[in-house]
């Protein structure tokens, strides 16, 4: 640890944020920068740590909704994505193509894939023969690659990002929204009841659909500079695919008919990028009890043998049930308080001679940051209760983020003010379909924010003009800042 990581972090989230962020990243080592590649990171231990707890819950809550684990190859032939135009044409631009073998020219270009779509679409084709097949519900998890031309930006922006990707097939266009209903609760489940993250969901207007997509709808996560950023989408994908991919089964009549696609992207890379936002404070990060890389942290005051012995002892009592390490470092007793605190341990417990005589304990919880002295003995059991505090108290804070930030805008100027003071604008707008685009340009030209989408569930309705043409309403649409 160097002397700039012990100092902690040095600027206020609220006021300079991107600082914060940037500090944060460094300082409680979560990625090293300096790999010789532009727009790619090396993942250190503690963010890896959290990570793969991340995965571990998102898996168990799509297997135990029906999806089966792949494994698919890293690339995809230039055939594949040649195969639905619209994906290909979406996608090209980012591509990282491997067009050697050796130093030998292969024969066809291969892509590091972009999105797996026409990966999974090919073997579908194979697999797929009957109803009786269906739902098909499959998923992987993966690393993928996009040549991002935007500024790089550790975890919320990266060329090489971690997730998981979920297609299946369905013998309905009902049931393939459905589906995307399910995907729509699956990320509740998960980001905002296990990971802490509020969200509002939305579906994308026609200009901004997932390439091939018929439909496309995304969770919102709400930064505190304003800004939001996207976390899991889930589509409809257009029947195009099925055709292209010959993806056929035969009804209950022995029918034949195409499937319907489904997939859905949570990208745990960047779902992490919102766990730091959404819960670090001034003195560094928040973890979830759930997701801590680090659960328990004993911080001997001093090398008495008594002390060693004791802290030994609990340290054993502890990783019974939860994660658990002793801090013998010889770093100062503050320093080390300082130090977890910033890591974002949940709860750290302070032992000296003094409170071996006194047989008690201190206990300092990360999520309302205080101390609290009990006696030793009630130690196990208060951490316990601790652990089935923790998340709900972070979510209950995190999700005050969205109060007050939602506000209606009845026309450019307003919306201009409601993005300059870093909230998100409600408005009357005249379509989501092609014909709205050119508002949509408007928008994002005199504002720098875009139309996010409208919501599925929304209760107002849209009523008089359009408050960028004054054509007549025909949808009420959210628009912000992204990232």
């Amino acid at each position: 640890m160097t002397k700039k990581n012990q100092e902690g972090i040095t600027v206020k989230k609220d006021e300079n944020f991107s600082e914060w962020f940037t500090q944060i990243i460094q300082k409680c080592e979560l990625a090293d920068l300096r790999y010789n590649v532009k727009g790619f990171l090396v993942f250190q231990p503690w963010s890896v740590l959290s990570m793969e707890k991340m995965y571990k819950h998102l898996e168990n809550v799509l297997q135990k909704k029906g999806h089966k684990p792949y494994w698919f190859p890293t690339v995809i032939p230039k055939n594949n994505l040649k195969k639905e135009s619209e994906h290909l044409e979406g996608f090209t631009p980012e591509v990282f193509w491997v067009t050697h073998g050796g130093t030998k020219k292969l024969e066809e270009p291969l892509a590091l894939r972009p999105t797996s779509e026409t990966a999974f679409y090919q073997m579908f084709a194979l697999w797929i023969r009957s109803y009786k097949d269906l739902p098909f519900k499959t998923y992987q998890r993966a690393n993928i690659f996009r040549h991002e031309t935007k500024a790089t930006r550790p975890f919320l922006r990266s060329r090489e990002f971690h997730w998981i990707e979920s297609h299946c097939a369905h013998e309905t266009e009902e049931n393939a929204f459905n589906q995307v209903k399910e995907d729509m609760e699956t990320t509740k489940e998960v980001l905002h009841d296990i990971f802490g993250i509020p969200f509002m969901f939305f579906e994308r207007p026609s200009w901004d659909k997932f390439s091939g997509a018929s439909r496309t709808f995304a969770a919102d996560v709400l930064n505190p500079d304003g800004k939001v950023i996207q976390q899991p989408s889930t589509h409809m994908i257009s029947q195009k695919f099925s055709k292209a991919f010959n993806i056929k089964f035969k009804d209950k009549n022995e029918k034949e008919k195409y499937a319907y696609l489904t997939c859905y992207g949570p990208a745990v890379s960047r779902i992490f990028a919102s766990i730091i936002i959404t819960h670090g404070d001034d003195k560094g990060l928040k973890f979830p009890w759930e997701i801590a890389p680090l659960q328990v942290i004993i911080v001997p005051i001093s090398n008495d043998a008594q002390v060693t012995k004791k802290t030994q002892a609990l340290k054993n009592k502890i990783q019974k049930f939860a994660s658990v390490e002793i801090d013998n470092s010889e770093k100062r007793p503050g320093e080390k308080f300082n130090y977890w605190e910033m890591k974002g341990v949940p709860i750290r417990i302070d032992l000296g001679l003094k409170d071996i005589k006194q047989n008690k304990a201190t206990i300092f919880r990360r999520d309302l940051n205080k101390k609290e002295v009990i006696p030793e003995k009630q130690v196990v059991q208060k951490i316990k209760n601790i652990s089935k505090e923790f998340t709900k108290n972070l979510i209950k804070e995190a999700d005050k983020l969205f109060k007050g930030r939602i506000k209606n805008g009845k026309n450019i100027s307003e919306i201009k003010k409601i993005i300059r003071e870093g909230a998100i604008a409600k408005c009357n707008f005249c379509s989501v379909k092609k014909d709205g685009g050119k508002c949509a340009e408007i928008i994002e030209k005199e504002t720098g924010a875009e139309v996010r989408g409208t919501k599925l569930n929304e209760k107002s309705k849209p009523s008089g003009k359009c408050a960028i043409c004054n054509k007549p309403s025909k949808h009420m649409v959210y628009i912000a800042k992204a990232y």
